[in-house]
């Protein structure tokens, strides 16, 4: 019987980004959009808070677009301050590339494995599924999930205990199966 683990975001990732004001490299996302509009063109910033010393920088969302082109969900959502719309735009890469930002899933997400009662089963069959983009060590999860210790996970990977059609070392954020042989 196939099991389905999820891996879930419990609250906004960190902004890994210089801050121009003190050392910190740590930014929250404020879930606060500011929108300027020039005539027929918009500009669209996400605004975040430096960890260290309050300050605020922008990311920037749209940038010279023409108002036309813009979907008006996308305009209302931005008026409203969405959190959704914080969410969906930190995971984007476009928006990742054009700010030069990466993200810090640390302590942000969680593993819903849906019981214990499949620890006991002599073969288990686990499909990861990933909610969000977060990216995690296939190693850490399994561990996690199964009671067991990293250690232990890398011998049962070494042992052909543990196999999976991706490579398990390394960090993933794609969904996965494995297979796990006490």
């Amino acid at each position: 019987m196939l099991n389905t683990w999820v891996v879930a975001p419990t609250c906004l990732p960190l902004v890994l980004r210089r801050c121009h004001a003190c050392a910190s490299d740590r930014f929250r996302a404020s879930g606060k959009f500011r929108v300027n509009a020039n005539h027929k063109l918009i500009d669209a910033w996400l605004l975040v808070l430096c960890t260290g010393c309050g300050e605020t920088a922008k990311l920037t969302v749209l940038e010279r677009a023409n108002v036309r082109s813009v979907r008006p969900e996308l305009l209302d959502r931005l008026h409203d301050n969405d959190l959704g719309l914080t969410a969906e735009l930190l995971q984007d890469p476009v928006v990742q590339r054009r700010n030069r930002i990466a993200l810090d899933w640390a302590g942000a997400w969680r593993l819903d494995t849906g019981g214990s009662d499949h620890l006991d089963r002599e073969v288990i069959d686990v499909s990861v599924r990933f909610a969000a983009r977060i990216p995690v060590r296939p190693v850490r999860l399994i561990a996690d999930g199964c009671g067991l210790s990293r250690a232990e996970v890398e011998r049962l990977i070494v042992e052909g205990s543990l196999v999976s059609a991706v490579r398990l070392s390394g960090k993933l954020s794609g969904d996965f199966t494995f297979t796990l042989k006490r």
